[in-house]
């Protein structure tokens, strides 16, 4: 194995303990006293510590098991030692010969051989290097006072955690999935609409091979239409009948195995293509594609139902946008290596957006936890050598088991859900689709089917109406940013009719903070209509529930 790779391994060890314990790095830093980016560098692999401690540190900050410990042993000597052994790696063996395995894994205690026998030499050089200098001092007469450079500490950089050119924020950011086969849409603005669990699963429109029923989709379709809002169709729900001996999806009729024969699927993907070509504006591939219960096959079959179905589709509709398979399960190893494969294989080749889930892993949770599944998605992504656009097209299966959260709690988290939409932009982040509209089983419900909005979808309608003619150009968080440690922000240039100004929506994940309203500061707005006049050297207080701070206007010519 080679050096990269070994310190790669364990790296993606402590990196799968962080998103076990849903903290970030720079909490698993506070509490263990090391820099944000120390921490992030060894998750990633990108450098290796030289005391097994600090590897200790990391993981006990995440909740390691002893087993979990006596693993990241074995992995951070294996890594350790490989820059000892690089010109030894680098021979080929000799032939007939195998290379020797690896020593077993210890506890926690020295290993002896040529590790220990690299560090007394290490030692002696430096003893060495000591004299020297004491040696040029006595013979010159000049008194030297040497001091080593500080290595123990990262480079200290300020600034927000992305700035790039303005850029509008697209109002189908602000989507969400239809969970209701009705054909009713939302009483509140939204900017995007995604179909699943409302009827409109593969293995209900085509029950029986060869026959279609169309009537929830069209509904859906002409809804969505008649709303002004682009639709996002899902695949997914085998039926049984085109894989009669696969596993059991969550549906009584639909199996989680790929069909037994693709040319079913080429046929529903071309049917339902023609059908609405021009109305239907996306097409995500399949849903929860790394789940089991969802997809049971093989990534090398997903991957070709991937290629078949862009090939249909840009045959038929060449202006449709095609969103490769759902990848949710982030939180865990076996959803990431999924996701690693499929990308390994070329999937994302042939398609036009990633479809990914960033969701909480408890419905407590801040929703600026999404950001390390952002983060880690991102990693992937780049070592893959591709940066596809992003949509976020869903949850889990589990939320439906979730507590529900009070209503203070539920309309904030609404709000800064969309928020970390805008703030992983720098991720290439381009959608969000709440989960769900229409159901009630869920811990934010924003509307029920027959009833009216909540306060948490009133909220982010008035989300939507700060950021109608707004670019975003900055987001930042904590001392980085110059802020309070809870505090985020991102910042944006709206372009009114007849007038420009600067404004800033501030937040914590946690608690309050106060600060200065900041430079040419006038108005304070609130999520429920009120407005508050502030100036220039104003301290206010920022909370939970964004606030945007508008800056004095500038006239447009």
């Amino acid at each position: 194995m080679a050096g990269s790779s070994r310190s790669r391994a364990l790296g993606d060890q402590l990196e799968r303990l962080k998103l076990a314990s849903g903290r970030s790095y720079e909490n698993i830093g506070r509490k263990i006293h090391l820099s944000k980016s120390a921490v992030h560098r060894y998750c990633t692999g990108a450098s290796v510590p030289r005391e097994f401690a600090v590897v200790e540190r990391i993981a006990s900050a995440c909740g390691a098991s002893r087993d979990d410990m006596v693993l990241l042993h074995h992995l951070w000597l294996r890594a350790t030692e490989s820059a000892n052994e690089s010109a030894d790696e680098e021979a080929p063996a000799e032939a007939g010969r195998s290379p020797e395995p690896p020593n077993p894994p210890t506890p926690m205690g020295p290993r002896p051989g040529r590790r220990a026998r690299a560090r007394r030499l290490t030692v002696l050089a430096v003893v060495k290097a000591v004299l020297a200098v004491i040696l040029v001092s006595s013979t010159t007469g000049t008194h030297l006072v040497t001091t080593a450079p500080d290595r123990s500490t990262d480079q200290w950089l300020t600034g927000p955690a992305w700035a790039l050119p303005p850029a509008p924020v697209p109002s189908a950011l602000f989507g969400v999935t239809i969970n209701s086969a009705t054909g009713a849409m939302p009483a509140f603005r939204v900017g995007a609409v995604r179909f699943w669990d409302g009827g409109t699963r593969w293995s209900e429109i085509q029950r029986h091979r060869g026959e279609f029923d169309w009537s929830v989709l069209d509904r859906l379709v002409s809804a969505a239409e008649n709303a002004g809002v682009p639709p996002l169709f899902v695949f997914g729900g085998t039926p049984k009948w085109a894989s009669p001996n696969g596993p059991a999806a969550p549906y009584p009729d639909a199996t989680a195995a790929p069909p037994i024969d693709l040319a079913d699927w080429d046929l529903f993907v071309r049917t339902l293509v023609d059908r609405y070509r021009g109305r239907i504006e996306a097409y995500e591939l399949w849903v929860l594609a790394n789940d089991r219960k969802f997809y049971a096959g093989s990534v090398e079959t997903l991957v070709e139902m991937t290629r078949r179905a862009k090939d249909i589709i840009r045959s038929s509709d060449p202006d449709a946008t095609v969103v490769c398979p759902g990848m949710g399960e982030l939180w865990t190893s076996e959803g990431v290596a999924f996701l690693r494969r499929f990308a390994e294989l070329g999937g994302y080749d042939h398609c036009d957006v990633a479809g990914i889930k960033l969701f909480k892993r408890q419905a407590a949770d801040p929703p600026e936890t999404m950001l390390n599944l952002a983060a880690s998605i991102d990693r992937v992504m780049h070592r893959a050598g591709i940066h596809p656009r992003l949509w976020s097209t869903g949850t889990t299966y589990s939320i439906a088991l979730q507590e529900p959260l009070d209503e203070f709690t539920a309309r904030n988290h609404a709000v800064r859900f969309f928020l970390v939409g805008i703030y992983a932009r720098k991720v290439n982040l381009e959608r969000m689709y709440f989960y769900n509209w229409g159901g009630t089983k869920i811990p934010i419900v924003l509307q029920p089917v027959g009833g009216v909005p909540t306060s948490a979808a009133l909220a982010v309608e008035q989300l939507q109406r700060w950021l109608h003619h707004a670019h975003s150009r900055a987001c930042g968080h904590g001392a980085a940013a110059n802020l309070p440690e809870n505090v985020w922000q991102c910042e944006f240039t709206v372009a009114e009719p007849g007038q420009t100004y600067d404004a800033t929506i501030r937040w914590t994940d946690a608690g309050t903070a106060t600060l200065a309203a900041g430079a040419r500061a006038q108005e304070l707005r609130h999520l429920d209509g009120r407005i508050e006049k502030v100036r220039s050297g104003d301290t206010i207080t920022v909370a939970e529930e964004p606030v945007l701070i508008a800056a004095s206007p500038t006239p447009r010519r």
